[in-house]
């Protein structure tokens, strides 16, 4: 486990950075992207989380590192560029949360499988279906490569409701 002190801040929604579109990874990443990834799956396993976007912790690339530590065996997932290519017409709600919205949780609905293509570190393109938390997964860190926040796929009072509660639980913080 990283050292506290080292790991990078996750950005906390009302943060521009998290509406920014993210751009596609190019070669001349390659040394950005090798260096940014290990410190992005310390900064998800510390908050803990299970994803986490490249947006979220300050970068503009379209990179994504998730695990959802099946069996609590680590099955580290990293996706660079990536995009779904196909989504069921079958849908399916779950509760979600987000490191940029700490504590905060709503039932979401979004398509019950998706499959997902994309590089891995090495360059080499692959493909990933999934679904359940998976597929809830998937979706959620690839909203974030376009500046999409969870929260978007509510309706505005419960959208509102929940930022204001954020935005309270921040100064309750920030004054503590």
């Amino acid at each position: 486990m990283a050292d506290p002190s080292t790991l990078m801040p996750i950005l906390i929604a009302p943060n521009a950075k998290l509406r920014a579109r993210a751009r596609r990874v190019t070669a001349a990443d390659d040394a950005t992207v090798r260096a940014l990834v290990p410190r992005m799956f310390d900064a998800m396993y510390a908050a803990p989380g299970i994803g986490l976007a490249a947006p979220q912790v300050g970068s503009d690339l379209r990179v994504v590192v998730i695990d959802l530590v099946p069996d609590n065996t680590p099955q580290p997932m990293t996706l660079i560029n990536p995009h779904i290519v196909a989504a069921s017409d079958e849908l399916a709600t779950r509760e979600e949360g987000c490191l940029s919205i700490p504590n905060q949780y709503a039932d979401v609905t979004r398509p019950g499988r998706v499959r997902v293509r994309y590089h891995d570190l090495d360059g080499v393109q692959k493909e990933v279906e999934g679904d359940g938390l998976l597929a809830a997964c998937l979706q959620h860190e690839l909203d974030h490569l376009d500046g999409v926040l969870f929260v978007d796929h509510l309706s505005a009072l419960k959208r509102n409701m929940l930022m204001r509660r954020l935005a309270k639980d921040m100064k309750l913080k920030a004054e503590g």
